[in-house]
């Protein structure tokens, strides 16, 4: 049998195997409730007691369904039993028409490997944890004498010490400031740290101690980065009394420039105790989770704890939970939420859960040693989950208020647009350029939840037809692009990627540049709307929006509606103007050796800091570049012969 196209993630593959490739019986693609029980029937057959994973594919190999088992073959069987399923599981019945089998060592790889892969493929059958965005944290690196504290999301690929997640972007900034006050780490790149000869603005506000230039030993910066290590690890009424000590201290040794600079660092340090501090003594390090539900709606709040200092706390909102029980639910959300943040030794829900043993054994690798799951029943504790559960209803209710607007605000656009039913899918279009260099387009897409910056995209205007500063050849450009891909890669429009409505930030000669692009691939069914400023350019709320019929419409200057559309004009073209600025840098600080191929940083470097310039390396002769530190032969051949081809 074939290999699936859709196998688990290369990371895995020592700790997952995949026992089976995908089990196929033939049938159209539309739900047939027998076809899809043959489907599982047969696969049913050829399983085998163990734990693992298992993946529901409909006719066109989509994912419907991640479910993982103790025993595959019972789990999958349950599925036979139709009278006994609910109508959500019978529709899935109905549209399966193949599987994804893999085993695993036990139950708790199983749940790992199902929230990896319900992240990767977003099944529409399973829960979702819509805000899936990184969290930040802060990193002190440990790569360099005198390490740098900064902000960090993504792989954890940097060595150092990471404190974390912190809720928002915004409670990182804030800490860090506070931090640099405390402990006057540099938070500069080693490139700028490199290249000082006097302190920079940091040091004179007292937010660095400048150890570009000397003016802190090795030794004392390593105290510094020790403290703050004990600081960020819950130790921070230990590091309080000491610098409270050294600044009674410097006082009577009459050192009161000394004692000034301690007197500041204890208030930053009080500073940030008085904003994260928590009344939750003996807790360290924890998360807490409360869920609320309300008219077909959850809601789940977390706060942060970290060393007894509250980090930030977030409210989610998981899809796809109709049907489920909130047990259900909260183990789903839980298993995914920790896919890629470390779990904290202790988590605290608002519920019993069946399966926390199960996910408290899932989470030991990660956290480093066991981890609790309970319900807190007394105490700092269960006070701390009833403000989480405070938290959450208001939440929820804020999220229903908002729905509501934003879905009445949504059925008017559609009236407003003569569009048959709401749209799901927005995409937004853009060009910046400036007197033509540097051009690109620019899609922004937002959804019902808001905007869906994972699939926002940029073009960079490169076909030789396309005139330098041609603002409708630029847009023919990317629409052409844009759907041809969509008709190559989704032609029967069934996997979310064609737009519900196209907006163009712009008047009638974009409007007819993107209607005649895609009347020439043959696609004449995509509501097409153009925004334009109106006659008073620059006024807010005066814009006027075309149609493809040559039609124009304008809406009231208080209207929500239109709010909601310069909105997503304006988000446009913030990201148009965001990648033109980065495209326009990357330009001014290129180099025509980039050209050369195989010729990487380090060797340009050595070249133009030996030669000068770019033009006096192409001038070199074989035996100069020879000379060259850092470059060898071969390299300098390399270069010798693209600029000297077939000399």
């Amino acid at each position: 049998m074939a290999r699936d196209p859709h196998s688990p993630p290369d990371r895995q593959d020592d700790r997952f195997h995949e026992d089976a490739a995908t089990y196929t019986v033939r049938g159209s693609g539309t739900p047939d409730l027998d076809a899809g029980v043959a489907a599982l029937r047969e696969v049913v057959e050829t399983l085998k007691p163990k734990p693992g994973v298992y993946r529901m594919h409909d006719a066109r190999g989509d994912v419907l369904y991640v479910g993982k088992a103790r025993a595959l073959k019972n789990r999958v069987a349950n599925y036979l039993q139709v009278d006994r399923l609910s109508s959500r599981l019978r529709r899935m019945v109905s549209q399966t028409r193949s599987l994804t089998i893999v085993t695993t060592n036990s139950e708790a790889e199983a749940l790992l490997l199902e929230a990896q892969l319900i992240k990767r493929y977003r099944p529409p059958y399973n829960v979702l944890l819509r805000d899936d965005k990184s969290f930040p944290f802060i990193l002190l690196r440990a790569d360099h004498a005198f390490p740098r504290i900064t902000k960090h999301r993504g792989a954890r690929r940097a060595k150092g010490n990471y404190y974390g997640p912190f809720a928002s972007a915004g409670s990182v900034n804030t800490t860090i400031n506070a931090l640099q006050k405390l402990f006057l780490l540099r938070s500069c790149n080693d490139g700028f740290f490199s290249r000082r000869d006097r302190p920079c603005l940091l040091y004179q506000i007292k937010r660095c101690s400048a150890p570009c230039v000397g003016r802190i030993s090795e030794e004392d910066y390593a105290e510094l980065v020790g403290e703050a290590k004990d600081f960020l690890g819950g130790k921070s009424g230990a590091v309080q009394a000491k610098i409270a000590s050294q600044m009674e201290d410097a006082a009577t040794a009459l050192d009161f420039e000394r004692a000034a600079m301690l007197r500041d660092r204890l208030r930053a340090a009080t500073f940030i105790q008085g904003s994260q501090a928590i009344n939750a003594e003996g807790l360290g390090n924890a998360d807490i989770f409360a869920m609320a539900a309300k008219g077909g709606t959850i809601g789940i709040q977390a706060f942060f704890i970290r060393g007894g200092q509250n980090w930030g706390h977030r409210a989610f909102f998981p899809s796809h939970t109709e049907g489920l029980g909130e047990d259900e639910v909260m183990t789903s959300f839980l298993a995914q939420f920790y896919e890629e943040v470390p779990p904290p030794r202790c988590i605290l829900v608002d519920r019993v859960l069946p399966e926390a043993e199960l996910l408290a054994e899932a989470f030991r690798e990660g956290a480093g040693g066991r981890v609790e799951i309970s319900m807190p029943q007394r105490g700092d504790r269960k006070r701390l989950m009833e403000q989480a559960s405070r938290n959450a209803i208001e939440a929820l209710e804020r999220r229903l208020a908002e729905s509501g607007t934003k879905a009445r605000t949504m059925r008017e656009l559609a009236e407003f647009f003569e569009l048959p039913e709401v749209p799901q899918r927005i995409e937004v279009y853009d060009n910046s350029h400036i007197q033509g260099t540097n051009a690109l387009g620019a899609m922004v897409v937002a959804g019902p939840d808001g905007f869906m910056k994972g699939q926002y995209r940029k073009f960079n205007i490169k076909r030789d037809e396309t005139a330098p500063g041609d603002d409708f050849a630029m847009m023919r450009e990317v629409m052409d692009r844009r759907f041809s891909r969509a008709q190559a890669e989704d032609p029967d429009r069934q996997g979310g990627t064609w737009p519900d409505l196209v907006l163009i930030d712009g008047g009638k000669g974009q409007m007819s540049a993107v209607r005649d692009a895609l009347q020439e691939l043959g696609i004449e069914d995509v509501p097409l709307i153009a925004i334009a400023k109106g006659p008073n350019h620059g006024r807010e709320g005066r814009e006027v929006f075309h149609f493809p019929d040559g039609r124009e419409k304008t809406l009231p200057v208080n209207s929500p509606l239109l709010f909601h559309l310069q909105v997503l004009r304006d988000e446009v073209h913030r990201f148009a103007i965001g990648a033109h600025r980065a495209k326009r840098s990357r330009a001014i600080t290129a180099s025509p050796l980039d050209e050369i191929p195989g010729i990487g940083p380090a060797r340009k470097r050595a070249l133009l800091l030996h030669f000068g310039t770019a033009g006096k390396v192409r001038a070199a002769s074989l035996e100069d570049l020879q000379k060259s530190p850092g470059v060898s032969a071969a390299v300098a051949q390399t270069v010798y012969d693209f600029y000297h081809p077939g000399g």
